[in-house]
């Protein structure tokens, strides 16, 4: 009963029963007779640290200065000083003694000597750290002299400890008492084991001798106040402290001074101790810039330093920060992320992507900045194989839909370059309705050369995705017309990608012959290296202008990701001298025209579906929009082909220095009533863009019912007048043509 009733009221070993934290490991230096431990919460498991002191009654010396540090330490607060949580008074028995313990729970810290062991620094980091640390002792006891007129008495090594950020924080006020100017002894006269240790300077830097001097001034009223000894000494004047102290002020300064310092911190961060990076910059920076206080040129600090962690810890302390900074509304911060990217982006799960990242990044897709439109494309390299079958059927492949006919010819390559790297990631029944429209009819038929390219090389890294009925009627004769390419890199690729197509139909031949048909419609060209090569991309002078039109040159192709030698090297994409790119839109010559593009492909690729469980239905399913090449022409349908390619179809091009404008509509007319012929996407003009449709409700002369408008020789401009007119009898807008007017009068007259 009696040892029920010790349990009860003295609890277990390891503590008091009412202490909500649990006592562990002990650390083998503390100052005076308290005891330093490790501990965790009961309720969240989380780190503190937990003081105790114990004495044989509760009027013992130490016991009575210790209740006087719990008061002193639970009422001054001050980010130098230690974070006071929860402190309690014990009584044990064992046998006839009563044994008195104090216990003072604080957040988590370490004495400062074995710290500094830890740690291991040397040469010039080891004397930045001491000057930093000792410049925040330096501010705890100035706050505690000139703020609140209290004397600590007691500053030694051992009343230092250093907290998880390696912050210098005091403790030991057990002696702490009101500043009395009028004894010495509230003058506070360090307590040290010996007072000779105080005349001993050789372990003292030059540079704070003589004010370590002022500081021990036999008269307590010359002695040098701690608040000059921080603003003027030369000691706290290194990059360590300077770094540290602006991101401690960092509110307090300019939009220039931050961006300059953000600017210069990736460099001056590898000078400075890594552990201190690590532990105390970095948390810094991460919660400046989740809070907004930073400028956008902090995220690449945060990310070079967050590279020196290891996945688990830059997945815990820096990712939760990226990821809220999609959600942001500053261009700039977003211009960061995306084109850093690659360094985070697959540290980032796909729960996380598909739902707090993705939908953040695709506002992008239709941005008014060209520059950030097509960083967004690029990201999705990274993004999209992370994106649920839903995502990209239902939201993402939509957005790449509306890029390929973007006004930024770079835009439409990258987009189509990233449909060929993105493949492998589409359902079968996706790739089936998207791949070859948009490489075929949108792509090979664009009036960028690069464009152009990229289709081809496309087509090539995809080519195991298509069966032999897709290969023969619908990308070998696309493929074909661009041998004539005025761009002669666009020739070479087609040659080369008539080669690699024509050699699965040779397998396929060769496999017919032999008598074995078993998946001989599917056969495919993966043995062929290259197929699974990522195609480098297109990088356009976007950074320089914000809307270059179709003719801006291209300026260099990303090398990392090149093609192998069964397709050309992606830099080819737009190798293509940029003297050279206006001559494609203003040549008269039929032959600097690239092959036109499907009737309505500017509308989009069509309505997409999921298609997660489409693999078997029809190529058109979902994209009514785009009539593929089924059927194979006899004879006449290839004269059509090679007519079509000498018409005159180089106007629309033209059109700045021709007046005759009334062909263009007519044209573009005409080619809705080409369904009929099978052919006549390939023998179409040049493709339209998306102010076309707005030419085309300005006239009125095409007779939509007419089968023969397609090929009909282009009627005089004149003809349609009177039809007009006779339209518009007794209209106002036609009172002011006088003659028109007395017809019209007469006429109702009679």
């Amino acid at each position: 009963m009696l040892k029920f009733l010790k349990g009860v009221v003295g609890g277990s070993g390891t503590g008091p029963k009412d202490l909500p934290y649990h006592i562990g490991e002990t650390y083998p230096c503390a100052w005076g007779s308290w005891i330093h431990s490790r501990g965790t919460s009961k309720d969240d498991g989380s780190s503190v640290s937990v003081f105790s002191l114990s004495g044989s009654n509760a009027q013992d010396g130490h016991l009575v200065a210790g209740r006087n540090g719990v008061k002193r330490l639970r009422t001054v607060r001050h980010p130098n000083i230690l974070s006071f949580l929860h402190s309690t008074e014990a009584e044990t028995f064992d046998g006839s003694t009563t044994k008195v313990t104090i216990y003072i729970v604080t957040e988590p810290v370490m004495p400062l000597s074995e710290k500094i062991k830890e740690l291991g620094l040397e040469g010039t980091q080891r004397d930045e750290y001491f000057a930093w640390g000792l410049h925040q002792i330096a501010k705890a006891v100035s706050f505690l002299n000139n703020d609140c007129k209290l004397v600590h008495g007691n500053v030694c090594l051992a009343s230092v400890v250093v907290t998880q950020t390696l912050d210098w924080k005091l403790h030991a006020f057990d002696v702490l008492s009101e500043f009395d100017g009028n004894t010495e002894a509230s003058a506070g006269p360090l307590l040290l084991s010996k007072t000779e240790e105080l005349r001993n300077t050789a372990s003292i830097p030059k540079s704070l001798l003589p004010d370590y001097q002022r500081l021990l001034s036999s008269m307590p009223s010359r002695r040098l106040n701690t608040s000059k000894l921080i603003e003027n000494s030369e000691y706290f004047q290194n990059k360590l402290v300077d770094t540290i102290h602006f991101m401690e002020i960092l509110n307090l300064k300019d939009s220039v001074e931050k961006d300059t310092f953000f600017r210069k911190l990736p460099n001056l961060a590898e000078q400075l101790p890594r552990q201190i990076v690590l532990k105390k910059l970095l948390p810094l920076l991460a919660s400046a810039l989740e809070f907004g206080s930073a400028a956008a040129p902090a995220l690449t600090a945060v990310l070079k330093m967050g590279s020196w962690l290891s996945t688990e810890e830059f997945s815990a302390k820096v990712l939760p920060t990226i990821v809220k900074l999609f959600a942001s509304n500053d261009r700039a911060i977003r211009v960061g992320l995306l084109q850093h990217i690659d360094q985070f982006g697959e540290s980032l799960s796909a729960q996380v992507v598909d739902e707090q990242v993705y939908p953040h990044v695709a506002t992008g897709f239709s941005d008014t900045s060209a520059f950030l439109r097509e960083l967004t494309l690029k990201s999705m390299l990274v993004l999209a194989p992370k994106l649920s079958q839903r995502t990209i059927s239902g939201s993402f492949l939509k957005y790449l839909s509306k890029l390929q006919v973007d006004e930024e010819p770079a835009i439409r390559t990258n987009t189509t370059i990233l449909l060929g790297n993105i493949a492998s990631h589409l359902n079968e029944g996706t790739r089936k309705r998207v791949l070859i429209n948009a490489f075929t009819v949108r792509a090979l038929r664009d009036t960028f050369s690069p464009a152009r390219g990229a289709g081809i090389m496309a087509l090539c890294a995809t080519s195991s995705y298509y069966d032999i009925n897709e290969v023969a009627t619908r990308i070998l004769p696309n493929v074909v017309v661009l041998t004539i390419d005025p761009d002669s890199d666009v020739r070479s690729k087609a040659f080369q990608a008539v080669d690699q197509f024509l050699q699965i139909v040779k397998q396929y031949h060769d496999k017919i012959n032999s008598g074995d048909t078993t998946g001989a419609a599917s056969i495919g060209i993966s043995s062929i290296p290259g197929n699974a090569s990522l195609l480098g991309w297109a990088m356009s002078s976007l950074t320089l202008k914000s809307k270059p039109s179709d003719q801006t040159s291209v300026t260099s192709v990303n090398a990392s990701a090149p093609l192998s030698s069964t397709t050309s090297n992606a830099s080819s994409v737009i190798d293509t001298p940029s003297t050279t790119l206006p001559h494609l839109s203003s040549s008269m010559d039929l032959a600097d025209q690239p092959a036109p593009e499907s009737p309505t492909s500017t509308d989009g690729w069509g309505e997409i579906e999921n298609g997660i469980n489409e693999g078997h239905e029809s190529d058109k399913d979902g994209w009514d929009d785009v009539e593929p090449l089924e059927e194979s022409k006899p004879s006449p349908a290839l004269a059509n082909i090679q007519a079509a390619q000498k018409r005159p179809v180089a106007i629309p091009t033209s059109q700045p220095k021709q007046p005759a404008t009334s062909i263009r509509p007519k044209i573009t007319a005409t080619a809705k009533n080409e369904d009929d012929d099978l052919w006549g996407a390939i023998a179409a003009p040049a493709p339209r863009t998306a102010s076309k449709p707005l030419n085309l409700k300005t006239s009125g002369t095409v007779d939509d019912d007419d089968p023969w408008a397609a090929i009909a020789a282009p009627a005089p401009t004149t003809k349609a007048k009177p039809l007009s007119l006779g339209r518009g009898r007794g209209a106002k807008p036609a009172a002011t043509k006088l003659g028109a007017q007395r017809i019209n009068r007469t006429s109702s007259g009679m």
